[in-house]
């Protein structure tokens, strides 16, 4: 290798390690707060182990943890319950589902938020009436009401954009 690039490869790896360290030592357990201590302390005896991509991330979830109220908290556990309770395959389809969603555009995204908060808002009847319809349609009838929905917003965004007044 010529020296002339040598240098700067050697340099640019001794950063990129030197960074990897210190996000490490970041990470180690003597550097979190008492708060999240107590709360990752079932983690205490393998928190080494785990990478320190899983480390942030649990540091970031236990900040979150304690800056919740009483009743967050206890939504948040029953939401981790739930959770559990589930097999791994509704889990694992979950997961892709959400890694479908994040692919989406952000007018995608917005779209989807605006109808499960249109379908929360309804009374628990009318919302376990339509969750009984759709598990009664098949594969073809399903996608035949997305469609549907779809194009209705479209209007819907049509007209909204029809019916603003002239920019000055």
């Amino acid at each position: 290798m010529n020296a002339r690039y040598f240098h700067p490869a050697i340099v640019a790896l001794l950063l990129t390690c030197g960074v990897t360290w210190a996000q490490d030592e970041q990470l180690n357990w003597n550097s979190l707060t008492d708060e999240q201590r107590q709360v990752l302390s079932p983690l205490e005896e393998s928190w080494d182990t785990l990478s320190p991509e899983r480390r942030e991330r649990l540091t970031e979830g236990a900040k979150r943890w304690s800056e919740m109220d009483a009743e967050d908290r206890a939504s948040a556990r029953e939401r981790f319950q739930t959770w559990r309770n589930l097999s791994e395959d509704q889990r694992t389809a979950i997961r892709e589902r959400y890694e479908q969603f994040q692919r989406l555009n952000p007018r995608e995204k917005a779209r989807i938020r605006d109808n499960f908060r249109r379908f929360r808002d309804l009374p628990a009847d009318r919302r376990e009436a339509l969750r009984e319809r759709y598990r009664n349609m098949t594969p073809e009838q399903r996608q035949a009401v997305r469609d549907r929905l779809r194009q209705h917003q479209r209007r819907q965004i049509r007209r909204r954009q029809t019916d603003r007044p002239p920019r000055h």
